[in-house]
């Protein structure tokens, strides 16, 4: 009698994770990322794999280069992967979407909001994270109520950074708002301290990458009297990792950003919770959280569409549905946005509490 092939003896299901892990690369937040989705593949390979075969991640260093992520989709296509995954900088996720599309392979994005992530409608790429267009007016939203209409941005040449503005402007302009642009290539942060205090406005928002020039610009808003009052914010996220806080301190604390977690952890969420505590010796953020939930859903995907590459003339994500560690994942159309679309994960603006900058305040929620 011949006996079937044990788990561990069937063919791994191969999936390619793309995540900056190297500079000029956010790489606390790929750290995250990959921490989340390694925990998610022991996980599912633990309860049975997909269909009996063992997840195997093959993960890419993008280095926050789109070409590198270009390069890295098609060696992963050469090896055969399943599916792709992963990617936190919305230029590099858009380049891997874009090839992903023509080679006709599943690419679950996993932290990158562009709300263009692909030039024309595609069935083969989706989006775990919310638009940019949604996530950044609840954060206008957030602006509106606190009583800032008169803002400005310190910001880099990007189309991520320029859609945020675009964004935020849109939002203000109907309530008489406005926003002040100030090029920090242009500026040093001192300087930027003299155009904040003679364009009168009641925030500043850092569109700027993250360690610098966005630190030294806090640092400078900060010790500056003439702006004791001004509120500093990033909606991009950059005080959500322990860097932050390290490099900042208490001057890192009180300034708000987008977080998209639940107000309160579900039973599912709080056991990732303490293992991704354990695996990354520090409290995981909202981006783990992501990697995680982007291994679940592409399993799920898998499943459905079968784990085989060509195996379907598109990717069947209608069809997924699963509980993820922030609520239930299910994909859909929406206006405006060429890929499916998780619509859409909890959205929160949050601040490191000043009396204990390990600490998070949910200032708003969306």
């Amino acid at each position: 009698m011949n006996k079937a092939p044990s788990r561990s003896d069937a063919p791994s299901v191969r999936i390619g994770f793309l995540a900056p892990l190297s500079s000029p690369g956010w790489t606390e937040a790929g750290r995250h990322l990959v921490a989340g989705a390694e925990l998610a593949a022991g996980e599912i390979n633990d309860a049975g794999g997909v269909a009996g075969r063992p997840v195997e991640l093959l993960v890419r260093d993008t280095a926050a280069d789109p070409r590198t992520a270009t390069a890295a989709v098609d060696e992963l296509a050469g090896l055969g992967v399943a599916a792709l995954a992963g990617e936190y900088h919305s230029v590099v996720a858009r380049a891997a979407a874009a090839r992903a599309d023509t080679l006709g392979l599943p690419y679950l994005c996993s932290s990158a909001v562009l709300d263009t992530l692909t030039e024309q409608p595609t069935p083969w790429v989706a989006r775990l994270a919310p638009a940019q267009s949604h996530g950044w007016r609840t954060y206008a939203g957030f602006l509106l109520g606190a009583g800032h209409t008169r803002i400005a941005v310190a910001t880099q040449p990007s189309v991520y950074w320029a859609s945020g503005t675009g964004i935020l402007r849109d939002c203000l302009a109907p309530h008489g708002g406005t926003v002040v642009e100030l090029d920090t290539g242009a500026h040093t942060p001192a300087e930027l301290c003299d155009q904040l205090v003679a364009h009168r406005v009641s925030a500043l928002l850092l569109l700027a990458g993250h360690p610098e020039p966005a630190v030294s610009v806090v640092r400078s808003v900060r010790r500056d009297p003439r702006l004791a009052g001004l509120l500093i914010g990033a909606p991009a996220g950059q005080p959500e990792f322990a860097e932050w806080a390290a490099l900042l301190g208490t001057e890192g604390a009180g300034i708000p950003f987008l977080r998209y977690l639940p107000e309160r952890l579900g039973p599912l969420g709080a056991r990732v919770d303490t293992a991704l505590r354990g695996q990354l010796a520090e409290a995981p953020s909202f981006v783990a959280f992501e990697g995680y939930d982007t291994i679940v859903a592409l399993a799920g995907l898998l499943r459905a569409h079968g784990a085989e590459h060509g195996a379907d003339e598109s990717a069947p994500w209608e069809h997924v549905t699963v509980d993820g560690t922030r609520g239930r994942i299910r994909f859909s159309r929406t206006p405006g946005i060429g890929v499916w679309q998780w619509t859409w994960p909890p959205v929160q603006v949050v601040d490191r509490d000043p009396a204990g900058a390990d600490r998070f305040r949910i200032l708003h929620v969306g």
